[in-house]
């Protein structure tokens, strides 16, 4: 039986499925879906994850197949966003009792959150530039020669990969059902990617009012396929998901050694190790034909693919397994989804609230992050459930730990 159903009106070309039984989806997100739905390039239906909520042009938590186009903003200005997650061979016994010095030391081994003057903190404030992998950077001139307006964002790449960035980005010291230390985190592929995402939203943006081309939203303006722009969007956005991976694999290294310094002693990592993106666009084959995939917001879960799908600071998180639904376009959530707005949760959650909703994780507990407090999310126990038919639960996560962007 599917924990799915669909609906479609006379404004959509193609039926929306969702995946939100007992899961809230506020009307602006269910107008933006009904705006995908209707666009002439679309792929059989979309499919909504149970963490849906509004995003720009696009919602958040929704799968969107094409043929012949894409929509650069439907992808977003975090291209490669992801999580990565590590088993390693520590138990709960061998963490200390005081876990305050641990959460410091990857404070200061990992370059996040802002500056006292509000610069996003990148390797030029904490220390020396890493130089891009050989043929990443190799990538990165050539398509800084291409595109001057990525250029300025070119060369502090160096400065953003292995950093975290703000926001809800994060990582995390986490225990298992059976009590094992994992390691968890969550970013993207930073300036750089911002600056590509936001340079082809509006070529795309440009090319609209050029073809007088009326859409209900300017941001689900796209790229036609077999047009140079979009080529040149396609490259740029699979190297900024490479950037992503790396950036990840670069901070997760920082975080073991950081860990390490603190217990006096070396331990095993990546036992199960899981590195996923959940914004990003892949070529892919589904229902017997080849289309564009454009996950904002959702993971890849075909038939035995393992994903993380994090709850909000102090709720539960999970190691998932992909079952391959066919009508998700093998996919599942990404995490639990919004239910309001940051400045909404600052205006409804108070800093007493926060720490009694973290209580037992060691973490920021101050105003500026009662927008990321787990209030602010939807319940993760209702997103698992109303998506039974996409993944089963391999390793249920609890944090001890979280450091926030």
């Amino acid at each position: 039986m599917s924990d799915s159903f669909e609906f479609m009106d006379d404004r959509m070309r193609v039926p929306i499925k969702m995946w939100t039984r007992a899961v809230p989806v506020e009307d602006q997100a269910r107008e933006q879906l009904r705006n995908v739905a209707n666009l002439p390039f679309v792929f059989k239906h979309i499919a909504v994850m149970p963490d849906v909520h509004w995003g720009r042009g696009a919602t958040v938590g929704s799968v969107i197949a094409t043929k012949g186009a894409i929509v650069p903003a439907a992808v977003g200005v975090d291209i490669g966003c992801g999580m990565a997650a590590a088993m390693t061979n520590l138990t709960a016994s061998d963490l200390p009792d005081t876990l305050a010095p641990m959460r410091s030391a990857i404070e200061a081994a990992v370059p996040h959150g802002r500056t006292d003057n509000g610069g996003a903190n990148d390797r030029g404030a904490w220390g020396v530039p890493l130089p891009l992998p050989g043929e990443m950077g190799e990538a990165l001139c050539q398509l800084a020669l291409q595109h001057p307006k990525i250029e300025r964002a070119s060369r502090r790449a160096g400065n953003h990969i292995g950093t975290l960035g703000t926001g809800n980005h994060f990582i995390e010291v986490c225990l298992d059902e059976a009590d094992r230390v994992w390691i968890m985190l969550h970013s993207g592929s930073r300036g750089i990617g911002n600056a590509i995402g936001s340079y082809f939203i509006e070529r795309a943006k440009e090319d609209m009012r050029r073809w007088f081309i009326n859409l209900p939203d300017q941001d689900l303006a796209y790229l036609p396929e077999g047009s140079e722009v979009f080529d040149d969007y396609m490259r740029a956005v699979g190297w900024a998901q490479g950037f992503a991976a790396v950036n990840r694999d670069l901070m997760m290294h920082s975080t073991i050694v950081a860990i390490e310094g603190v217990l006096g002693l070396p331990f095993a990592a990546g036992i199960v190790a899981v590195n996923c993106h959940h914004n990003y666009v892949e070529r892919e084959r589904h229902f017997g034909q080849n289309v564009l995939v454009t996950r904002k917001g959702a993971v890849r879960a075909r038939e035995g693919d393992l994903g993380i799908i994090p709850g909000s600071m102090g709720a539960k998180s999970f190691i998932v397994r992909g079952k391959g639904n066919p009508d998700s376009f093998n996919s599942c959530s990404h995490g639990a989804g919004r239910k309001m707005s940051r400045t909404m949760a600052k205006k409804t959650f108070t800093l007493a609230d926060h720490e009694v909703a973290t209580a037992g994780v060691e973490c920021r507990k101050d105003e500026g992050v009662i927008d990321e407090t787990p209030g602010a999310y939807k319940a993760i126990d209702d997103v698992m459930a109303a998506q039974a038919d996409l993944v089963d639960i391999v390793h249920t996560l609890r944090q001890v730990v979280c450091v926030k962007g």
